[in-house]
């Protein structure tokens, strides 16, 4: 055999490992197996005279950094384009948007009421003007904890300005609270001293927050506006004819409500910029001006309304009576002087006025007229030349016609009257009898007499607009009932309202041509123009002559002893007019109760100038005749009326026509 040389005692180089994955040890390699590796590859036991070795180093190596670099990198980048694409948004795509919402925040919007047109009477003194006021306003957003820094500055700012508004603390503080809005109304025109008490009191707590950090001004937020208030120098001088001015600021009735748009005006705006509740006077301020409401003249005559008012209130008081109105009214032209009712109102005052009072019941009322409407029937006959003022009339105690037994106001005996004393002693029976001559039968005579209340206005309105006129009740005369054919005639079975009564004597006294009344005579706007109101419809009723006639049978009730209105008489003046009583429906049950009382008439007679109406509703002292209680009212105002005018007597001696005749 050759021997190999042994060569392991000499030194070798150290061979240098790599670090790489561990092998997997084999099966019973372990040491604790407790025998020795052997077999085919398994490392041979170490000798002793070996060198020893130490075990080879492992190398750690670090990953790159660039992708977590990158991932930053597309972070920050992703980041950074949101930011800029909501910058664009803000400052290109929807920068007008935003800088509405800006402007919204910063800029203050206000109204500007327009002043309110005054009502003047004819002669032009005031009965309805505006003076400047305040509405004291507030924005909600400024009595936030995140403005004030405190909780409870709604209740805070209630408690300084209810005293002086004179509101309830708690209801203030609910406006204050109130949610998206910034806006909201706390007092409606109030006196220019109202709102500088709170002004000064808001610069108070300015200076003393300035001085003391913890003072807050809860009173920021409260701002004014600047209205006008409505005032009514007569108080309740022709309220009923005004009517009022409600919470809104709008007409509530009357001439206030009926000429809303033409005294309203039109509202401006003002536009400003504020902070802290103050306006910053170099940001500059939009301003469009309102526009004044137009000057309202009426054809009332304030003295003579003044004493028409004040003779119907006072009879009313005596007579313990519902209510009572007077007319007065120019017969040649149709215009109101005066239009009185009483109980009134004093629209400077709607907190205290009694609800039933408010309106004008002059046009608003509708009752049976009695016999001031004997005036229509005797015009008719006397048209259709049925009678004349001189026809004998035989009037019997009693009269059956239809279903029921008439009479007249008192028991007599027959009477033997012409025509005109059928209308000087107001009988009922004569009048019957008298209208029963305008056909041929009684539906024939029917339609004749409902064709003449027609023309005189009756179941009409009268013309004048006003809010919540009545037209009153006319039945067509194919339906009047048996009693209404022969009661209607004396003025029972329709109704009508205060001015067409008066009206029914104009026409007369204008010569048979009936004038629409008219209450306003124009308008003048803010330059000082003036427009007058279109002229009244005209139309002819009866005959001028039927007319005068009508007029002089009218002399003879007050003239004549035998008539009814003797204390209608004026010295000096030929006075026509006529009486009325009329059983009365109470509108609470619609049965007959008590009396409706009136007296209409004109002078002078022979050339008219002034109508004057007169009715009482339900006198419950003394005496409830017309003649006794509306006759005195009647002279009263009608002698005020043609001295107010200046009328002198026309010196013409009366007709006298005979009321009676010898059998």
């Amino acid at each position: 055999m050759t021997e190999v040389p042994d060569t392991s005692g000499e030194r070798q180089p150290p061979r240098r490992r790599v670090p790489g994955p561990a092998r997997p040890a084999r099966p019973g390699s372990g040491s604790g197996s407790g025998r020795p590796r052997t077999g085919p590859g398994s490392r041979p036991a170490r000798r002793p005279n070996s060198t020893w070795r130490p075990p080879p180093v492992r190398v750690l190596r670090l990953g790159s950094p660039r992708p977590r670099l990158r991932m930053v990198a597309l972070t920050l980048t992703l980041v950074m384009l949101v930011f800029v694409l909501r910058l664009l948004q803000v400052q290109a795509v929807d920068a007008s948007a935003y800088a509405a919402k800006a402007d919204e925040n910063r800029y203050v919007v206000h109204t500007i009421a327009a002043e309110r047109g005054g009502i003047t009477d004819r002669n032009g003194v005031a009965l309805a003007a505006s003076v400047d006021a305040e509405d004291i306003t507030a924005d909600p957003t400024m009595f936030t904890r995140e403005q004030l820094k405190i909780g409870d500055g709604p209740e805070r700012a209630a408690a300084l300005l209810a005293p002086i508004l004179g509101q309830d603390q708690a209801q203030l503080a609910r406006k204050l609270r109130t949610q998206n809005t910034r806006y909201v109304l706390l007092a409606r025109r109030q006196t220019p001293q109202v709102w500088k008490q709170i002004k000064d009191l808001k610069a108070a707590l300015t200076k003393k927050g300035q001085a003391d950090r913890t003072t807050v001004n809860v009173l920021a937020g409260v701002f004014s506006s600047p209205s006008s208030k409505r005032v009514y120098p007569g108080g309740d001088l022709a309220a009923g004819i005004l009517g009022w001015v409600n919470a809104d600021g709008k007409g509530g009735g009357g001439i206030e409500q009926q000429l809303e748009q033409q005294l309203s005006g039109k509202p401006g705006k003002v536009r400003y910029a504020q902070s802290g509740g103050r306006e910053v006077p170099t940001a500059g301020s939009d301003e469009t001006p309102a526009v004044p409401g137009a000057d309202v003249e009426l054809t009332i005559d304030r003295d003579i309304q003044w004493a028409a008012q004040n003779a119907i209130t006072e009879q009313v008081r005596k007579s313990q009576a519902d209510r009572g109105y007077v007319i007065v009214q120019d017969t040649r032209t149709g215009e109101i002087l005066a239009m009185a009712d009483s109980p009134g109102f004093d629209p400077n005052d709607l907190a205290h006025a009694d609800p039933a009072a408010l309106g004008n019941a002059a046009v608003q009322d509708a009752y049976e007229p009695g016999s001031t409407a004997k005036v229509m029937s005797m015009a008719a006959v006397l048209e259709e030349h049925a009678a004349t003022p001189l026809t004998h009339v035989v009037v019997p105690n009693r009269l059956h016609r239809g279903d029921r037994l008439f009479q007249d106001d008192v028991d007599h005996d027959t009477w033997y009257l012409t025509l005109n004393g059928v209308l000087a002693k107001s009988s009922n029976i004569g009048t019957i009898l008298a209208t029963g001559q305008l056909g041929k039968t009684q539906p024939e005579a029917n339609k004749v007499l409902y064709s003449y209340l027609r023309k005189f206005g009756i179941g009409s309105y009268t013309g004048i607009g006003f809010p919540g006129e009545t037209k009153g009740i006319l039945a067509p005369a194919d339906k009047w009932s048996t009693s209404q054919q022969y009661t209607i005639p004396f003025g029972q079975g329709f109704s009508i309202n205060a001015l067409q009564a008066a009206s029914i004597y104009s026409t007369i006294a204008n010569g048979g041509v009936r004038i629409e009344p008219s209450l306003v005579r124009g308008t003048k706007d803010a330059e000082g123009r003036f427009t007058p109101a279109p002229k009244p419809a005209k139309s002819r009723v009866v005959s001028a002559k039927t007319a005068r006639q009508v007029a002089q049978m009218l002399e003879s009730v007050v003239d004549d002893e035998q008539g009814t209105g003797l204390k209608a008489r004026i010295p000096g003046y030929r006075v026509a007019g006529k009486t009325g009583t009329a059983n009365r429906v109470d509108p609470a049950t619609g049965r007959y109760r008590g009396y409706t009382s009136s007296f209409a008439g004109f002078a002078p007679a022979d050339n008219p100038r002034v109508t004057v109406y007169c009715a009482i509703q339900n006198a419950t002292k003394g005496s409830y005749f017309g003649g006794q209680i509306c006759g005195p009212i009647y002279k009263q105002v009608m002698e005020f009326a043609l001295k107010t005018l200046q009328v002198p007597p026309t010196g013409a001696r009366p007709a006298n026509l005979p009321v009676d005749f010898k059998p």
